[in-house]
């Protein structure tokens, strides 16, 4: 399970720094095997252990692959999808085409989802996370599953 946002540095080759606090688990679960794809909706990435995105995959197999929409997935979250492995030092290379679809520069966030990470622009993030807490959004009212959750 990841949570959490994390502030690093990219640097000129596209390589950054898994936190420590992710590392062991990631080489622990998926050999540090990760999967990088772009996000549907924002403009980030999301960042899956290898085990994760297989599962990913194993949905995607069961769906329609004819149905407009089934193909539109496929083609954003399976046609984008890059492996990418920790090296040695625990830093991963961000490929070339994923960075500028999500505007990486120096300054980035990786941000835990539970089973994956989001990797944002660090301005890009403030800028979303301020927009939530000003509730500019319509995101609408969450789902009935959620309306016990005490925070």
């Amino acid at each position: 399970m990841f949570r959490g946002a994390n502030a690093i540095n990219l640097d000129a080759k596209g390589r950054l720094a898994m936190p420590a606090r992710y590392r062991d688990r990631l080489l622990d679960s998926c050999g540090g095997q990760l999967v990088a794809t772009i996000a549907l909706e924002e403009r980030c990435l999301w960042i899956y252990p290898m085990h994760e995105w297989e599962a990913v995959e194993q949905q995607l197999r069961k769906a329609p692959n004819m149905h407009p929409a089934v193909k539109r997935l496929n083609r954003l979250l399976i046609g984008n999808a890059n492996e990418i492995e920790l090296d040695s030092h625990g830093r991963f290379v961000v490929p070339p085409l994923l960075r500028d679809h999500a505007g990486l520069d120096k300054k980035v966030m990786l941000v835990g989802q539970l089973s994956k990470f989001e990797l944002w622009s660090e301005e890009v993030w403030q800028a979303t996370t301020a927009a939530y807490l000003e509730e500019e959004q319509d995101v609408g009212e969450l789902p009935a599953e959620l309306h016990s959750l005490s925070l």
